[in-house]
């Protein structure tokens, strides 16, 4: 278990520590972030901790109360976020079949252009996938999307 310092009482200067605070979820999850969950236990844990004949500043518990809603949100918001564009990425990744897309396959002089039509798209990986013929290509490969059938035009 790891002890985390949270602060100094006001009277003594000793440190205030929450310790025994990690579940088996907070051991796989990044360590260098404070989550809300974690932001809650240090301030509950400063709050039991307090000297009774110093406490906590009202203004400072409503600022960190504050801190702990506009982390929570935040964190909401970026959740939102990243589904609203994986779904957006599906939907792109959809809207190509049946359309005739260009990508290149391999890096610098073993770069080969390809052309073909798309005849289905795959959501199991983080990025979508379409099939051309047998082959899968990176949604965020694709170069060039136009109609079946329409003239190859230049960009040189």
């Amino acid at each position: 278990m790891t002890a985390i310092t949270t602060g100094t009482s006001a009277q003594t200067g000793t440190p205030v520590v929450a310790s025994g605070m990690h579940s088996a979820k907070a051991v796989t999850e990044d360590r260098t972030t404070l989550g809300k969950d974690a932001f809650l236990g240090l301030l509950v844990t400063q709050m039991r901790y307090q000297d009774p004949s110093s406490p906590m500043d009202s203004s400072q518990m409503m600022a960190q109360t504050a801190q702990m809603s506009t982390v929570e949100q935040l964190t909401e918001m970026t959740t939102t976020t990243r589904e609203s564009f994986a779904l957006q990425m599906r939907l792109s990744a959809s809207s190509l079949i049946g359309r005739e897309v260009t990508w290149t396959e391999g890096t610098g002089e073993a770069a080969v252009t390809k052309t073909g039509t798309v005849d289905a798209a795959s959501f199991s990986a983080a990025v979508p996938t379409v099939r051309v013929g047998t082959t899968e290509v990176a949604l965020d490969a694709v170069s060039m999307v136009r109609p079946v059938g329409a003239p190859a035009t230049s960009t040189d």
